[in-house]
């Protein structure tokens, strides 16, 4: 058995550890970090600093004019509604207003009423019914 040797823990190929996130300091090194310095990193804007913000900034950017959009659509959105209920509400109001008008003038041009009101100016109602007279051209 050639193949088969036993071959010492000491001389077999370490992986290398994969590298730690520092960009936001949520992995606690050793020496044990308190939240404070956590909290301290993005106050002090250490934490702007690392190699990740910077290379993914661009999509960062991205990230907060999205946000920006959604925000400033749910406000024109809300806007937009106060509109609409303020026009529906001037439209009633119109609307109320003609049928009051229609029903006034309904009133005002009945027979019975205009009778009354141009009898004082001298105007009779007719009692026979009127004649068209019609002239034939030669």
């Amino acid at each position: 058995m050639k193949g088969n040797e036993y071959i010492e823990s000491s001389s077999k190929k370490e992986k290398p550890k994969k590298a730690r996130k520092k960009w936001l300091n949520l992995q606690r090194p050793k020496e044990a970090a308190s939240k404070g310095e956590n909290i301290s990193g993005w106050i002090t804007g250490d934490a702007l600093e690392s190699e990740f913000v910077k290379k993914h900034l661009a999509y960062i950017f991205f990230i907060i004019c999205l946000l920006v959009l959604v925000v400033s659509k749910g406000y024109y959105v809300k806007q937009l509604a106060n509109d609409i209920g303020k026009t529906e509400e001037e439209l009633s109001q119109i609307t109320a207003d003609y049928i009051e008008y229609k029903a006034r003038l309904e009133e005002e041009t009945k027979r019975i009423n205009l009778i009354s009101k141009l009898r004082p100016l001298g105007l009779k109602e007719t009692v026979n019914p009127t004649k068209v007279i019609r002239i034939e051209k030669e």
